[in-house]
Formats: structure tokens, sequence, C-alpha cells
């Protein structure tokens, strides 16, 4: 009975092992890649967006990437070589 009760556990421990390195391969999979399919070049007024995400080129994606989350929820990729977004970031990394 000690035997089953050794083999039972070290089968509980596999299983816990293969879940829990799954779900961070998962996770680690959802970070390593670009966020943004396409960019939005078209001007949006500042006072529609409620916050900006600067994200620079790394391992995870070539590109440089500017997520603006608009008051709606609505989250817009921009544009990071558009005139406009170069002011609203050049203002963010003033501040």
């Amino acid at each position: 009975m000690n035997g089953k009760f050794v083999v039972a556990v070290l089968a509980l421990f596999l299983i816990y092992a293969a879940v829990s390195e799954g779900m961070s391969l998962a996770r680690m999979g959802n970070e390593l890649r670009c966020q943004c399919i396409s960019t939005h070049s078209k001007f949006i007024h500042p006072r529609t967006i409620q916050d900006v995400t600067l994200t620079q080129s790394g391992p995870h994606c070539q590109n440089v990437e500017v997520i603006a989350t608009l008051k709606d929820g609505t989250e817009v990729c921009l544009d990071p070589t558009a005139s406009w977004v170069k002011i609203i970031i050049k203002a963010i990394l003033d501040k």
C-alpha cells in the first residue's frame, strides 16, 4: 500500500507540473507577438484618448507599437510614424 501511495503522489505531481507548464507557455505565447495587426493613422482628437501605451520593439515584435485606449473603451493601434502620434508620444515622454 505504501508503494501505491508513492506512485499516486508522483502521478499527481507530474500532472500538476504539466498543467502549470502549459499555462505558463500559453501566457508567454500571448506576450511574444505583436499586438497590432494594423495601425490607424488618421487624426484622433486627444480629448477622446483616455490612455496611451507605448511598446518598444524587441524579441516579441519588431515594430514599435502605440496603443491608444479611447474613453469609450476601444483600443486603437496608432501609426508611430504619423506626425500627430509623434507629438502625443513626445508630450507623454516629457511628463
